[in-house]
């Protein structure tokens, strides 16, 4: 197993960071926070884990421990390959989904793109001796645990990815202005702004004005 990865970030793209290791580019499957915190030509340690298909070898990359042992552990739910498992991951914290699992959070866990009501409510039956209770909830004795919270505003996500992809900071307010009316429409319709989906969209609007 390939624990973690080091090095210079070659490249990125919208859900692929390409890291140097030992004169070799590893691509990692990440989600768009972790991408939003790298940069090309700087250095980057990511924790990895690595899905063996019949027909592929595809490495997932994370922030850090915590988070590749959830997406380890999430994928232990019938139904949850590493894909969805990602998705969660992109939209909720390992505590906020720990969090969500142990309070019976319905509503957390259909935030996330693929999931309804009838999959969360299994994935909370199936999850819920497995995460454990939030990291940032131990040793707070007489202190009311922490708030189920979701990821930034899609809007600082979306704006720290594309100037992780090396856009101007003017270029990327322009591009979120450009797709906040299908964010909009998302957020209406699942209470949530798919980030990932914005970014490609995003994306698309910076390669025609250029």
């Amino acid at each position: 197993m390939i624990a973690f990865v080091s090095g210079p970030v070659a490249a990125l793209a919208p859900t692929t960071a390409v890291v140097e290791v030992g004169g070799v580019g590893m691509a990692v499957q990440c989600t768009p926070n972790t991408l939003a915190s790298l940069r090309v030509g700087e250095p980057a340690r990511l924790a990895t884990s690595l899905v063996v298909r019949e027909d592929s070898l595809t490495l997932y990359g994370f922030a850090g421990d915590d988070e590749r042992q959830v997406f380890e552990l999430l994928q232990t739910a019938s139904g949850v390959g590493p894909r969805l498992a990602q998705a969660m991951l992109g939209v909720h914290r390992p505590d906020a989904l720990r969090l969500a699992v142990s309070t019976g959070d319905e509503k957390a866990l259909t935030a996330v793109p693929g999931i309804g009501k009838k999959g969360a409510q299994k994935l909370l039956l199936e999850l819920k001796d497995k995460l454990g209770a939030p990291l940032g909830a131990s040793g707070l004795v007489g202190q009311r645990p922490p708030v189920a919270t979701g990821p930034a505003p899609w809007t600082e996500q979306l704006s720290a990815a594309l100037v992780g992809l090396g856009y101007a900071s003017r270029e990327a307010e322009e591009a979120v202005a450009a797709v906040t009316p299908q964010a909009e429409a998302a957020l209406a319709e699942t209470g949530s702004a798919p980030v990932p989906q914005l970014l490609r969209a995003a994306l698309q609007t910076l390669n025609r004005a250029r």
